[in-house]
């Protein structure tokens, strides 16, 4: 493959296996940033449903949850583990040790890339020690939540933790339950991995909300949580010292004139600090808010269609200009670019053809491998 300089390497998760037609599993492809267009997505890893990606920091390994069923409590399940492989845009599949029957939705590396937390739909919240490598050793802690469950019991059942956040300075570990409509905080033990209640050990969110995803400001004085069930964004403060939040705001994801169907999905932060988004199913579209650094408070500037239908996650490009979104319902992804003064976005180019696309993972400027795209789509 012919590396360009515009051109930046993208791996994407999907909700499909691979004996389905065309294959699933881990898909790669390319996407230049000068033209806006996508070079042909090729088949990286053949693996059933991993529908989250994460990054070690070292770039050279990439962990894939699972969300599959055989769920036997108390079971070791770390993320398939995969070697990317400069030049190719494949993904090698890496010998872990660690399995088991936890299906997972959600994974993140501390900054040192020693600890490896992963989340499961099922109640559960996991922690691994990563060798020199990457690679996960036995879990250093299993913990189940437990609590009373949200008013929303056509979804919240029980404890569905459906995200694992890490501060930016790698010690406390966030995890938004779903079920439960809490925010937990544990504290991670670097020379371990160890996780333990922080106090508090959680934050109540309103009721009905089902926090789903949340991130960080870079400087870590607040916290950004989607709610899956309410369509709003929650804006917390968070205590440097003993990691505690405050609620400061909440507002909505959807325009004041729309009932229908929705459920929120991801959300993120522009590099610049200045914006936050996040996206609708149902709506099927992306929020646009300007962001307050000093305050932390957001204001609506758009709502603009997601040119698919179910966008289940997204990504922005690490220098912003461009905003990537993996439509899983409509099998597309569709690239936006993103005015760097006001936020807003604007559709570009065509389309990307995958099946059932479900995260987007953006490798970093630095790395090697990029395809080629002379071949456009």
């Amino acid at each position: 493959m012919i590396a360009l300089a515009s051109a930046i390497l993208l791996f994407i998760g999907t909700y499909s296996d691979p004996s389905d037609s065309p294959p699933g599993g881990i898909y790669s492809l390319c996407f230049d940033t000068d033209k806006g267009i996508f070079s042909q997505p090729e088949l990286a890893a053949a693996t059933a449903k991993p529908t989250f990606l994460a990054l070690h920091p070292n770039g050279r390994l990439l962990y894939a949850t699972t969300d599959l069923s055989g769920f036997a409590g108390g079971a070791d399940k770390a993320p398939n583990v995969f070697f990317t492989i400069p030049g190719s845009g494949k993904l090698r599949p890496t010998e872990s040790g660690i399995t088991g029957g936890l299906p997972l939705v959600h994974a993140g590396v501390d900054p040192t890339g020693r600890s490896l937390c992963v989340a499961s739909y099922r109640g559960w919240i996991e922690s691994f020690p990563l060798k020199a490598d990457g690679t996960p050793e036995k879990p250093a802690s299993l913990i189940e939540n437990k609590g009373p469950i949200g008013p929303q019991h056509n979804r919240q059942d029980r404890s569905h933790p459906h995200s694992v956040t890490l501060s930016p300075d790698g010690r406390r570990l966030y995890v938004c339950d779903l079920g439960l409509d809490r925010i937990y905080c544990y504290l991670l033990d670097p020379k371990t991995s160890l996780l333990t209640p922080a106090d508090p050990s959680f934050t109540m969110t309103r009721p009905g909300m089902g926090p789903r995803h949340s991130k960080f400001s870079d400087d870590g004085r607040f916290l950004y949580v989607i709610g899956e069930l309410d369509g709003t964004i929650a804006t917390y403060a968070c205590d440097s010292r003993s990691g505690s939040l405050s609620f400061l705001q909440r507002i909505p994801t959807l325009p004041a004139d729309y009932s229908g169907p929705n459920t929120c999905a991801e959300i993120r932060i522009h590099p610049s600090g200045r914006f936050v988004y996040g996206s609708n199913r149902g709506h099927d579209s992306i929020a646009v808010f300007a962001r307050n650094p000093s305050t932390g408070l957001l204001t609506l500037v758009e709502i603009v269609p997601c040119g698919g239908a179910h966008p289940r996650n997204f990504a922005i490009s690490p220098n912003g200009d461009w905003l990537i979104c993996a439509n899983r319902d409509s099998n597309n992804l569709v690239a936006f670019r993103v005015d760097q003064q006001t936020g807003r976005l604007s559709q570009c180019g065509k389309s990307a053809q995958i099946p059932k696309p479900t995260c987007v993972l953006i490798m970093p400027p630095a790395w090697p491998a990029k395809p080629d795209v002379s071949t456009p789509l």
